[in-house]
């Protein structure tokens, strides 16, 4: 029988979808509260994949991700998504007049050495409860060095555009767990 034993850690990161450009440094500033020191950034790119967003964010999108210098345990992707739904609350209202009514979208994640989980507060037939309220959609996996989707894969992460940014925070991962043992 097999022993309950300690996960390994994981890097969180965070993608972002905003119109205004600008957010993405005060949301960055603001992550960096509750997680800390971000120790990957990709760059802004175009978000083109679906206009779902746009009547409550307008458009075009703009994405941008993240990720932390400090490692997490698995099971933080619960408070993680509720942190980034209160931050993208708390920039509602900031907002001038007529601006969007959501101005920021921010989707946690964890990089793990063999898979990307992206947080989701949506039940779907591939999404595993995790608990307040909180599920783990395997959106991505690592495998003979390279990212692979998923048949219910998001298709903008299917794309490929985000690989090397997910490549950076998971050798930034790797990096840190071994070093960590040394």
């Amino acid at each position: 029988m097999a022993e309950a034993t300690e996960p390994s850690r994981a890097k969180l990161i965070c993608g972002m979808l905003a119109a205004d450009e600008v957010l993405f440094a005060q949301v960055q500033a603001e992550l960096a509260g509750p997680f800390g020191p971000i120790d990957v950034e990709s760059p802004i790119m175009e978000f083109d994949f679906t206009h779902y967003y746009d009547s409550q964010m307008g458009s075009p999108l703009k994405r941008r991700f993240v990720a932390f210098e400090r490692l997490v345990a698995p099971d933080a992707l619960i408070l993680a998504k509720h942190a980034t739904n209160d931050l993208e609350r708390a920039f509602s209202p900031r907002r001038q007049r007529g601006g969007p009514a959501r101005p920021v979208n921010i989707d946690p994640g964890i990089i793990e050495e063999p898979h990307l989980v992206l947080a989701s507060m949506k039940n779907f037939s591939h999404r595993i409860y995790l608990g307040w309220g909180v599920y783990a959609d395997l959106t991505l996996m690592y495998r003979a060095g390279k990212w692979e989707p998923l048949p219910w894969t998001f298709p903008d992460y299917a794309s490929g555009r985000y690989f090397e940014f997910l490549s950076a925070a998971r050798a930034n991962l790797r990096r840190q767990t071994k070093e960590a043992k040394i």
